[in-house]
């Protein structure tokens, strides 16, 4: 709690627009307490409660979102290598999510109604291929992501070819995970659906306890792991279709974050799921930071420093082989 409240502290005061502490403390508690005259906001506040806030909240929530579906597939597909973008389930969300927005359906609960069953399908086409020979496998698993990826990234391809020139750069930089589109709109469709899902998640830390000892275990111990696991996985195609609808591409926090927790705290589900909130939260939103600010005034795609950190830790974990972390 004291790191996430000092990252945002830091979150907030950093950027083009030397706003200080002290200063944006003060323009906050005036928010606060109903002293500020409407219609009469500062530069600086509108920088700071207009763009910096609704960004650093949202990105804290993407963070936490990732790294939840992360922990949830992880258990599931029995592979502590599976993440929603290794695993395809990001690209399906995303294709999704293009699709709404060349048709004009990008407002509203389309654009998630769309991604969530981009994610859905490629959820299901992957089960389809790591269970053909019987029980679900590692390797195949891993293997079935790539080319689930693969495919997705061709689609993602032919729509960009087919969309107009204005949707293109826009929609480049997006797939590159792009948090500068933030706003307390976005936090209202995405607050609800993150919090209600950790929750959910938190309560069924002891069914997950369960899962990850196997299904026959899990069975034993009066667990249906069959059931269980179809509630888990649409509830972490949920958590990544709603946010990779409004974020873009993000990869590997659902991946770094959930070993680096396990590696401190261990690995039950009632301490890995709160602590994995809040340090994915922490994560992204201190990735994003540097993202806006390494070139400022340009911007860094946020999705490209968490790949630069995420894809050394994936091949440090392959070299390792560390299965075993579960």
């Amino acid at each position: 709690m004291i790191i996430s409240l000092l990252t945002i502290i830091f979150s907030s005061v950093s950027g083009i627009a030397d706003i200080r502490f002290k200063e944006a403390f003060d323009i906050i508690l005036k928010r606060l307490t109903g002293n500020a005259v409407n219609g009469q906001m500062s530069d600086k506040e509108i920088i700071l409660l207009e763009i910096r806030i609704p960004r650093i909240i949202f990105s804290f929530l993407v963070g936490a979102s990732l790294s939840i579906a992360g922990i949830l597939f992880q258990v599931i597909l029995k592979n502590p290598l599976a993440e929603p973008y290794i695993l395809g389930v990001s690209g399906g969300s995303a294709v999704g999510a293009i699709i709404a927005i060349i048709f004009g359906l990008s407002y509203g609960i389309y654009l998630t109604v769309f991604s969530f069953t981009g994610a859905l399908i490629s959820v299901v086409v992957l089960i389809f291929i790591s269970t053909l020979g019987g029980e679900m496998s590692a390797s195949v698993l891993l293997l079935g992501g790539v080319i689930i990826n693969a495919f997705f990234s061709a689609i993602v391809m032919f729509l960009l070819s087919i969309a107009s020139r204005g949707e293109i750069q826009s929609v480049v930089f997006w797939l590159m995970g792009d948090l500068s589109q933030a706003s307390y709109k976005n936090l209202e469709v995405v607050f609800p659906v993150v919090l209600t899902g950790t929750i959910i998640s938190f309560f069924l830390s002891r069914k997950l306890n369960l899962l990850s000892l196997g299904d026959e275990v899990a069975l034993q111990l009066g667990v249906n792991a069959k059931v269980y696991g179809r509630l888990i996985l649409i509830l972490a195609s949920l958590l990544t279709a709603t946010v990779v609808s409004m974020s873009g591409l993000i990869g590997f926090v659902g991946l770094i974050i959930p070993h680096i927790v396990r590696l401190i705290l261990g690995s039950d589900h009632r301490i890995l799921i709160p602590a994995s909130f809040f340090t994915g939260g922490i994560y992204l939103l201190f990735s994003d930071t540097l993202a806006r600010t390494l070139r400022a005034p340009s911007e860094i795609p946020v999705g490209v420093i968490t790949a630069i950190i995420g894809a050394p830790f994936f091949l440090y974990l392959l070299r390792k082989g560390r299965t075993e972390i579960l």
